[in-house]
């Protein structure tokens, strides 16, 4: 994109009291954002209201500041080891901009993008849920997303806590980091800021191997900061740019649900994970599967469900994520008397009958194994194992 038409669709999305629908009315009428610009009073009284047509006529105090900093970001890191150019602004007229979005009520005017933009027309599946997951949840993200992205399903998120990294990660693990552009399969993440920043910061190391191996993705400015209504507005681009979307787990009030409901909105699949009947972190879940959401056990169940299983660059299935235990004729005693819910060590130490010294010994070495998670509370819970 040429300075001067960048430098347009910069004004544009930076005019106050111009949303998104009235700068694609404009848009629609006139062409192009440099047109919108050069167009008489009279052009754009006849489409906008007064109060629009006066901020359009005035250029943005911060625009010249922004265009630089735009500029100055694009040519930092001009190419991938690939030779594709590692960052880019898409606009909404550009050919390349992802076709699934343009079904979204909104789609954003522009796009910043960095890494690996093939990624946008790809098979895509959104994997969503709580940022305080249990453990188990938090593993179902990971396999479930490896085992997508093994499969050559591109795995899309929002970089949040919990599910949202576990998930990136899986979809990382499932991409080879030596030749990822031979298979179409990683991860996509659509943040809350402008991506000259990683929100939250503990995700600065996970946003770099996504930047290198996946794509980030924004419609927000270089700069913008980590505002509370940005992470919703994110959910839509997330919901429209995948086949379906998965909740691994999640509270009745959880943001994630918003991202399942644009999905069904636009007529994209839901699918969930069940979980215990006594976690708040499944209501969620099950809240979906009431309504209607496709109940998902494994990988292998969300590409039958959205019939990606030729996504696969092998040509078959994709590994599964954990089915779950089968009881063993030699299962351990405990985790046997543990079930799949959270239990606490007086309620196991009832029913096995194990004195407090021999159970918590026990546990402890269950949960070095990985066969247990302490969770807060003093409660403990089995980890499903493939």
């Amino acid at each position: 994109m040429e300075r001067e038409e960048l430098r347009a669709w910069l004004r544009l999305v930076l005019t106050p009291r111009v949303g998104p629908g009235t700068a694609r009315t404009l848009l629609a009428a006139l062409g192009s954002p440099q047109a919108v610009f050069e167009a008489s009073p009279a052009a754009l009284a006849a489409l906008v209201s007064k109060r629009e047509a006066n901020e359009l006529a005035r250029e943005p105090a911060d625009l010249d500041a922004q265009l630089d900093a735009t500029l100055a970001w694009l040519d930092a890191l001009p190419t991938l080891a690939s030779g594709q150019p590692a960052r880019q602004v898409l606009s909404l007229g550009d050919a390349t901009y992802p076709a699934t979005l343009l079904e979204a009520a909104d789609p954003p005017l522009l796009l910043f993008a960095q890494g690996r933009l093939e990624l946008l027309s790809a098979p895509a599946v959104a994997v969503v849920g709580s940022r305080s997951p249990s453990a188990q949840g938090q593993d179902n993200a990971r396999a479930f997303a490896q085992a997508l992205s093994a499969a050559g399903v591109t795995v899309v998120s929002g970089l949040a806590r919990g599910v949202d990294g576990a998930a990136h990660e899986g979809a990382l693990d499932g991409c080879p980091a030596a030749y990822p552009e031979q298979r179409p399969g990683s991860t996509i993440a659509v943040v809350g800021t402008g991506l000259d920043r990683v929100y939250p910061k503990a995700h600065q190391a996970l946003a770099h191997r996504i930047a290198e191996q996946g794509l980030l993705l924004s419609e927000f400015t270089l700069g913008t900061p980590p505002l509370p209504p940005n992470f919703p507005k994110r959910n839509r681009i997330v919901a429209a740019l995948s086949r379906g979307t998965l909740v691994v787990e999640a509270a009745l009030q959880s943001g994630s649900l918003i991202t399942a409901r644009l999905a069904a909105e636009l007529g994209r699949e839901v699918l969930a994970i069940p979980g215990s009947i006594h976690s708040p972190q499944s209501k969620g879940c099950h809240a979906l599967i009431k309504q209607g959401a496709k109940l998902v056990e494994t990988a292998q169940d969300v590409l039958e469900e959205l019939r990606l299983e030729s996504a696969s660059p092998q040509g078959v299935g994709a590994p599964l994520a954990s089915e779950g235990d089968q009881t063993a004729p030699d299962e351990d005693p405990i985790l046997a008397a543990m079930g799949y819910d959270p239990v606490s060590q007086e309620a196991l130490s009832a029913r096995t009958g194990w004195g407090p010294a021999e159970l918590g010994a026990h546990l402890l070495e269950l949960e070095l194994m990985g066969q247990v998670a302490r969770l807060p509370g003093a409660l403990f819970q089995r980890m499903a194992t493939a």
